[in-house]
């Protein structure tokens, strides 16, 4: 009989445990619901996203990886009719080589200088453009053609003709661009140029987006995440696609490599870049004690990560946060590269990309946080992003040191991600006290 004691005990204080937790949760969900701020600034997210589907304030472009950010609000404050055009201008401005351009505009706000426009004869009425630093359009391109489809159910999109060809074998095309151009075949995992992050600015150069004869071949996580991603939505949306089985390998393929070569188990990072050829970091440097929070909040997006490997991240983001007294978990990495390794604004460390204070991440991260199940992490990470949007009534690009606003003042990526964010949050409120 005594021998039943400690677990009767144990039994106890666990149940005990699961009543405080659950005591906690319905607290957390009551805060969530009542706050005001929280519906305010959705409220204006939506307003804002209501306004088009360009960038923001400043930008007239439509871009691919803003919109994927973006379009689940979209959906809900413009037609599905406005929405699915503005996706089909992609496939319409696809090059003969299979890629995907980072975003197109009316010729006639084609008014900045570019040594390299983008025609298609799919489309005479748009210019394309594209900073070929990065690796994400293809596969910000499939994402929110995804997103899409999933809260829409329009398959039909996918048999549209362009060109001759239809829409779903331009994905297939895209896909066979980024192996032809963009696939390291010692490291079987996408590259692009050298950059802060998932940022698409390199050093060394004064424009800094276009790849050219000072650019570097690196390989970082955010890149091949995305591409995980992309892989993950065509197999949900194409289940009876006949590259079905080829997608699903050269997912496992990626998500096996990324682990391999960019995860430090050591000390639970992901390391920012692997140079296949030559490193463009100035001697003595050490680059790996930098953390990358954009890229990682990607990768627990494609599910690279564990539970646990999530709150561990998180908590060096936020000790980063403490470090570099920057606003939120926004900040893109930390430390900072020195000054003057960038050119022209990121040369100052925490400007732009380098260090800057990013909602369009972090607000990504918040998401992650609460599909991960960590709903009160999230609650309070969250709280300096909306602060200052109710502060500011509006929602800026990035953020500097003692969270002066800076870039677009209405940056539809940033209001996209709260308002999706925000909806996560409400939606585990309402379920939890429904449960109980």
């Amino acid at each position: 009989m005594k021998r039943c004691i400690p677990i009767l005990t144990f039994a106890l204080l666990l149940a005990g445990c699961t009543s405080k937790q659950k005591s906690q949760d319905i607290e957390l969900a009551k805060t969530i619901l009542a706050d005001q701020k929280l519906a305010f600034v959705d409220s204006l997210a939506r307003q804002v996203i209501k306004e088009g589907f360009n960038a923001g304030s400043g930008y007239s472009q439509i871009w691919a990886r803003d919109l994927n950010t973006f379009i689940e609000t979209a959906l809900e404050e413009r037609t599905k009719e406005e929405v699915r055009g503005a996706i089909l201008v992609f496939f319409k401005m696809q090059q003969k080589n299979g890629e995907m351009v980072d975003g197109y505009v009316l010729k006639k706000d084609f008014t900045w200088h570019d040594d390299t426009p983008y025609y298609s004869e799919n489309d005479p009425e748009h210019v394309g453009f594209k900073n070929t630093v990065e690796t994400d359009q293809e596969t910000s391109l499939i994402q929110l053609l995804g997103k899409y489809i999933t809260k829409t159910k329009d398959h039909s999109i996918l048999e549209e003709n362009i060109g001759g060809i239809l829409v779903k074998d331009r994905i297939q095309l895209m896909l066979d661009y980024l192996h032809c151009e963009r696939y390291n075949k010692e490291y079987k995992l996408l590259w692009g140029a050298m950059t802060a992050d998932w940022g698409d600015v390199q050093p060394h150069d004064d424009f800094g987006c276009d790849w050219n004869n000072l650019s570097n071949e690196a390989i970082d996580v955010y890149d091949n995440a995305m591409y995980i991603i992309a892989l993950k939505t065509l197999i949900d949306i194409m289940p009876d696609a006949k590259k079905i089985n080829e997608w699903k390998s050269l997912k496992k393929e990626i998500e096996i490599n990324t682990m391999k070569h960019l995860w430090d188990k050591k000390q639970q990072k992901f390391i920012p870049h692997i140079y296949p050829k030559d490193s463009p970091l100035p001697e003595g440097f050490d680059e790996n004690k930098i953390h990358y929070h954009g890229g990682t909040a990607i990768a627990i997006e494609s599910g690279l990560l564990s539970k646990e490997e999530v709150k561990t991240v998180n908590d060096q983001m936020l000790e980063n946060v403490r470090l570099s007294g920057m606003p939120s978990i926004g900040l893109t990495l930390y430390p900072t590269y020195p000054e003057g390794f960038f050119k022209g604004w990121m040369s100052k460390p925490y400007a732009y990309q380098n260090g800057g204070d990013w909602t369009w991440f972090g607000g990504r991260m918040i998401q992650q946080l609460v599909l991960n199940g960590y709903p009160k992490e999230a609650y309070e990470e969250i709280q300096p992003m909306i602060n200052r949007v109710v502060k500011n009534k509006g929602f800026y690009e990035w953020y500097g040191k003692n969270d002066v606003p800076s870039g677009s003042g209405k940056f539809k990526g940033s209001a996209g991600v709260l308002s999706k964010a925000i909806l996560l949050m409400n939606d585990w409120a309402k379920e939890t006290l429904d449960k109980n």
